[in-house]
């Protein structure tokens, strides 16, 4: 499965990025989230990025954002629509696997990777992309990631809806935590004020920090149906009979996102 957070879990930022991300993650030092299961320290949005990218060369940040312009067969250009005024970043695919923009416009995606300024030379040099320089001009010397994962980031309830284009594919979901079921697991709901239905969450393994209700975050996992027998053959959930036969009931044959990562979102809901 992708690791999305390779990330250097111990460093602690200065000055600017050490403000921007704690404001990011305001609240999360209450819930424990972070102490425990261990947030990213550059979870972090494309305003920071284009804000402080001096401060943020080298290291390796998880972007989550809507896609704004495809500009070749590896390169696309992201930007936090939310953020007015913020420059769009260039997002180069070195992960050496195939990734295929959302034909969505609205479906978001997730970018891990470190940061630079873009210099084509070095990239084509160092990847072996072959980029076409013409392509390139205006974006020579400004922010770019060069992602070394990708994901589809679709919201909670686009994949209640329409589940079958998503089942099987390791995904970056946002949210808020609603309904805890379990230790290991709970429901996802992106905007609680308008309802919708919820997505399941299961956290499989030994999963560190606990999450609480009304939490925002960020759920990396693959999506698949609900079926309570293959869950358990697959992920040694050891669910009591009583849990089984209540959770199957209301979820069978719906969606489940199986959670290998939970950390606090960088980006509010």
């Amino acid at each position: 499965m992708i690791n999305f957070l390779q990330t250097k879990w111990s460093y602690k930022g200065t000055g600017a990025i050490a403000l921007a991300i704690s404001t990011v993650l305001l609240g999360a030092c209450e819930n424990n989230l972070d102490q425990q299961a261990g947030v990213p320290e550059t979870n972090v949005t494309t305003e920071e990025v284009a804000d402080n990218t001096n401060q943020l060369i080298g290291k390796t940040v998880t972007v989550r954002s809507t896609p704004v312009t495809k500009i070749g067969p590896s390169t696309f250009t992201i930007n936090d629509k939310q953020f007015f005024g913020t420059e769009s970043i260039l997002v180069v695919n070195a992960s050496g696997k195939p990734f295929v923009l959302p034909t969505d416009a609205s479906v978001a995606i997730q970018a891990t990777g470190p940061v630079s300024k873009f210099v084509i030379a070095d990239v084509n040099r160092n990847y072996n992309l072959g980029l076409d320089p013409n392509l390139y001009v205006d974006y020579e010397g400004k922010p770019a990631i060069i992602a070394q994962s990708l994901a589809l980031a679709p919201k909670p309830g686009e994949l209640t809806t329409n589940p079958s284009q998503y089942y099987g594919k390791t995904l970056a979901v946002t949210g808020e935590v609603e309904n805890i079921r379990t230790a290991t697991s709970f429901t996802l709901d992106e905007d609680k004020l308008f309802g919708g239905q919820d997505l399941l969450v299961i956290r499989a393994g030994s999963p560190k920090g606990v999450v609480n209700e009304g939490e925002k975050v960020a759920v990396t996992g693959v999506l698949r149906p609900f079926v309570v027998a293959e869950l358990e053959r697959d992920y040694d959930l050891q669910w009591d009979l009583t849990l089984q036969k209540t959770l199957e009931a209301e979820y069978r044959n719906k969606p489940v996102l199986v959670a290998d990562e939970v950390y606090p979102s960088a980006i509010p809901q």
